[in-house]
């Protein structure tokens, strides 16, 4: 059975694109990669943040909402992001960081077996930051050297996401039967999957919790994307998809990679996201994010487009 390599991007709400693009360049010191639009609404920004050309596995994507309200939070949904950074004093460095910049953070404490500092954007997005501590990481990550962030400390790409959830088995059955991720530690109401056996950058986190379900607005986390190698194994994977007796919708051409979708039983929103062609199929490496690009079938409607888009610089 074909095992998944790894998170491709996860996307997220935002309400304000120019507050999220202030936060995750000059704080957390991303690169903006991509400066595109939400393709099924060409009406709303759709912005990558990553490392020098959004490798999957580093990506942060937002959808600007500007009607988006607050999110109330709850269970069967995405609840937590973890960064890797290089190491433990790296984790002291991004506290002071957060001191001084108003950010706000936890205090240094363990998250999944590792050393952690749990941190929140402007908008209430939970993040954690996760010590790597000299890890593996994908050959492919490329540092981005113009980072405000000291070489030593910058963040690396993604490391685990935690899903909260009604019913722990059948995430666990969708994870290990269909995804072939493994179980790698279980504690109370909480365990945590693998998909390269004791690497973060393809770990889920879930934590099963009664109540509510969270209601999403600004500050929530629309859906995860992982990995696949190419198109064929999309088609591969949309099979298996829909004999372990889930919905998919239609493998869609994206531009930057090829996608499907569909919802595990507790709803969670699960991309698979193809590795290429990337987003320097369209931009130069030095020009990547600076300005709006469109796919090819929106470049007609450049002029309408870029008209209903509030400036975010």
């Amino acid at each position: 059975m074909k095992k998944i390599a790894g998170h491709h991007h996860i996307s997220m709400i935002t309400k304000k694109g120019r507050q999220t693009n202030q936060f995750y360049q000059k704080v957390l010191g991303l690169r903006r990669v991509k400066k595109t639009v939400n393709q099924d609404d060409p009406s709303m920004y759709h912005l990558f943040y990553g490392d020098l050309t959004g490798s999957p596995g580093t990506e942060l994507s937002f959808f600007e909402m500007p009607m988006a309200g607050r999110t109330k939070r709850g269970t069967d949904a995405i609840t937590r992001i973890g960064l890797l950074v290089p190491s433990h004093d790296s984790l002291l460095y991004w506290k002071k960081r957060f001191e001084l910049l108003g950010v706000e953070h936890g205090e240094l404490t363990e998250y999944a077996g590792r050393d952690a500092l749990p941190f929140e954007d402007g908008e209430g997005l939970r993040l954690i930051l996760l010590n790597n501590d000299g890890a593996d990481v994908p050959s492919y990550w490329q540092p981005w050297k113009d980072s405000i962030v000291s070489p030593e400390h910058r963040i690396l790409g993604m490391g685990a996401v935690e899903m909260t959830v009604q019913s722990r088995e059948s995430l666990a059955n969708t994870l290990t039967g269909l995804f072939g991720y493994e179980l790698a530690s279980e504690q109370d109401h909480t365990a945590v999957y693998q998909s390269v056996r004791g690497q973060a950058f393809g770990e889920i986190v879930v934590v099963e919790q009664d109540g509510p379900k969270e209601k999403p607005g600004k500050g929530s986390v629309h859906h995860v994307a992982i990995r696949v190698k190419d198109g064929v194994e999309l088609k591969q994977w949309r099979q298996r998809i829909q004999k372990f007796g889930f919905q998919v919708m239609k493998i869609t051409d994206r531009y930057y990679f090829e996608s499907l979708y569909f919802r595990e039983e507790n709803g969670i929103l699960f991309e698979l996201a193809t590795d290429g062609p990337g987003f320097t199929v369209d931009s130069t490496i030095e020009s990547l994010g600076k300005e709006l690009d469109l796919p090819p079938f929106l470049e007609a409607r450049r002029a309408e487009i870029e008209a209903k888009l509030e400036p975010i610089e």
